[in-house]
């Protein structure tokens, strides 16, 4: 069944609290440097309600399946574009994983920074995601600038 995309509510936001400890639990294996008493990344209302974000949930059967968000951002001065998209809050519960619903919300939010005006988007993925690597590579992305840390 193809899910619904659509912009999130406060109705949502019992699970998109959800979602953000399931999205917290799976990046705390990926990221030392994640203090594992974590609870939160994000604020839903300024994506809900903010004039340059939009935060967008498929739904099957009234039951959110996945999320996303994009963003709008100044970005550095001596770049060809002023502004650029950043995309977060990818997240597909396990059971529903493999279906493709990350890319249709990914998709939308495409067209969304589009609508806008915005062409440069970008999006941060754990360099040892290799599923969410492949999904993004699939919906156009390419990896751009690698990001190093030391590690005594």
């Amino acid at each position: 069944m193809t899910p619904t995309i659509r912009k999130a509510t406060y109705d949502d936001l019992k699970m998109l609290q959800e979602f953000k400890m399931g999205l917290i639990a799976a990046e705390l294996p990926m990221d030392p440097t994640i203090r594992p008493d974590t609870t939160s990344y994000y604020t839903f209302k300024p994506l809900i309600d903010g004039p340059n974000s939009t935060l967008l949930v498929a739904t099957i059967d009234e039951e959110i399946v996945a999320s996303g968000y994009a963003k709008i951002l100044e970005d550095r001065k001596y770049l060809k574009h002023t502004h650029y998209g950043y995309l977060g809050f990818m997240f597909v519960p396990e059971k529903h994983r493999g279906n493709g619903y990350n890319g249709l919300v990914t998709e939308a939010l495409i067209d969304w920074c589009k609508q806008q005006g915005i062409t440069e988007i970008r999006l941060d993925v754990y360099d040892v995601n290799e599923a969410a690597i492949k999904a993004y590579k699939k919906s156009g992305f390419k990896a751009h600038l690698i990001n190093m840390r030391y590690d005594p």
